[in-house]
């Protein structure tokens, strides 16, 4: 049975590089996309299998364009596919549904098997960079932040903070309202000594936490 695709990316020569990795297997390209709202809208007319989506898109941005996919279309999975390996678009594909987030570097053999899993709902590997940051959203604990008796959900929302994400987004990973999440930040700040977000993401780094 063939996968059908749609492809989104503003530049050329993705399209014609994935067409050419994608011929004689059983995925079918059925819509080109060069942005954002476009992607949507096939997919919205055209129900695909699959979406592979760019993370910089001109008009909607990748991650704005993923959770209108996710909205509008919940049955298509969307691989997110990048130059960047950013931590930080990593977690905003996975809070937003993404079935996995490839480089752009990635070969055929590993494109077809993202294919495949996303497909049959399967986690990528646990050495992809979509699962290590996953498992980093989860964890909880860290045995040498003990000195500053931060909780195991404040340990888990420094993480969320060092990776760069809104109190929104952190809400929605942890399954938490906004409120808490800002009872939190502002619970962290004291215990660390911190006077905003920003520094609080300086310390999850220099404490190895992201």
């Amino acid at each position: 049975m063939s996968i059908t695709v749609v492809i989104a990316d503003d530049h050329e020569l993705i399209h014609h590089g994935i067409v050419s990795i994608l011929t004689d297997t059983n995925a079918e390209i059925v819509g080109h996309a060069y942005n954002g709202q476009e992607a949507i809208e096939l997919a919205k007319r055209l129900r695909p299998d699959l979406v592979l989506l760019d993370v910089l898109m001109p008009e909607l941005s990748g991650i704005e364009t993923l959770e209108g996919l996710k909205t509008e279309c919940p049955d298509t999975k969307v691989i997110m596919f990048s130059t960047y390996t950013n931590p930080t678009y990593v977690a905003r594909s996975i809070i937003r549904g993404a079935s996995d987030y490839l480089v752009k570097g990635a070969g055929r053999a590993e494109l077809l098997s993202a294919m495949s899993r996303a497909i049959q709902q399967q986690e990528p590997p646990e050495s992809s960079i979509f699962n290590r940051v996953k498992h980093l959203m989860m964890r909880r604990k860290d045995k040498h932040l003990t000195n500053f008796k931060l909780t195991n959900r404040e340990v888990q929302v420094v993480r969320h903070l060092g990776l760069g994400l809104s109190n929104a987004e952190i809400a929605c990973s942890l399954a938490i309202s906004i409120e808490t999440v800002k009872e939190h930040v502002q619970n962290i700040l004291r215990k660390i000594n911190a006077s905003d977000r920003t520094q609080v993401a300086v310390w999850a780094v220099r404490e190895n936490l992201i």
